[in-house]
């Protein structure tokens, strides 16, 4: 017995509907400006100390991105 296309629209509108919600959030998009914010107040915290330019800046995105946390349910 063949299905209706009423019923064959529905599966899979269905299917769409739980393939869009399981698809994890993708990563908010962060403006450098904020970035360099966060990696010149590492900076200062530091003591003004050069050299660790591209460390601060990296660990400003993952504090602002939140890269490594685990999500927690």
């Amino acid at each position: 017995m063949a299905k209706s296309k009423s019923a064959r629209r529905n599966t899979v509108t269905a299917a769409v509907d739980r393939a869009s919600t399981a698809l994890p959030n993708p990563p908010a998009r962060m403006a450098d400006s904020e970035i360099a914010r966060r990696a010149y107040d590492l900076y200062l915290a530091r003591g003004c100390a050069h050299g660790h330019d591209v460390e601060d800046w990296l660990q400003a995105e993952r504090e602002l991105r939140g890269v490594g946390r685990l999500a927690v349910a």
